[in-house]
């Protein structure tokens, strides 16, 4: 097995392992176990407070099928007025998967803001690798993304 294909599967199997199934999708979106996209965090934080911040149900917004959570009116009031400006790349699957050709989850503690925009990661392994080369990753994820499938569920 060629190291590219071993590091491919890893990521694959942080997936499952994690509990995720990529049959969790709204339209394109990646949700959460909990039914969410970004799992429930806030994608206004990221870039207001660098960090993720849990959102509250009580503050939603619908956006590409999806509902997205807030954890202030204001945050929800920014992504309303611009969603792509703050929705994460790749409908919230892993950008380093996508740049391998894979569509993953992307989980809100691995994160990344390149130009403006939020990269989620599947693991800390594939955001170390993302981080590695970041406009590399983000060229190759973009060229894949348009055909990219999910990654078939597993069953329990």
């Amino acid at each position: 097995m060629s190291i590219r294909n071993l590091v491919l599967s890893g990521v694959a199997a942080t997936a499952i392992w994690a509990g995720m199934s990529a049959a969790a999708v709204a339209g394109e979106q990646f949700l959460g176990d909990n039914g969410y996209a970004v799992s429930g965090y806030d994608p206004v934080a990221y870039f207001t407070e660098s960090r993720p911040v849990a959102g509250d149900p009580a503050i939603s917004y619908e956006h590409n099928g999806a509902t997205f959570l807030f954890s202030s009116s204001e945050n929800r009031d920014r992504f309303a007025a611009d969603p792509e400006s703050y929705a994460p790349a790749y409908d919230g699957h892993c950008a380093y998967g996508a740049a391998q050709n894979y569509k993953v989850p992307g989980l809100p503690e691995h994160w990344a803001i390149v130009d403006g925009r939020l990269y989620l990661n599947v693991s800390g392994r594939a955001q170390n690798l993302f981080d590695r080369d970041r406009p590399g990753q983000i060229e190759m994820a973009e060229a894949n993304w348009p055909a990219l499938e999910p990654l078939p569920r597993a069953e329990p």
